[in-house]
């Protein structure tokens, strides 16, 4: 099963994103995850990991939750 991490920054208020994303990606691959957690972080942060492999980094990439989706999916 995979695992997804999101890690994101406390001070710059991304939790909302964070949990957004979260609830994207159990809405839509369900019983195909084992996992979608929720790290705090700083700095800025907003990385999502996918079995330890970071496929999305804010710094990065623009935001955009249909793409974090896409590459979610990629490793499913």
């Amino acid at each position: 099963m995979t695992t997804v991490d999101i890690e994101y920054c406390v001070p710059c208020g991304h939790l909302s994103r964070a949990e957004d994303v979260q609830h994207v990606l159990l809405t839509t691959f369900g019983e195909r995850l084992d996992s979608v957690t929720l790290s705090t972080g700083r700095d800025g942060v907003f990385v999502v990991r996918v079995d330890e492999k970071r496929v999305f980094d804010v710094a990065e990439d623009e935001y955009d939750v249909d793409e974090i989706v896409r590459r979610v999916r990629s490793h499913l």
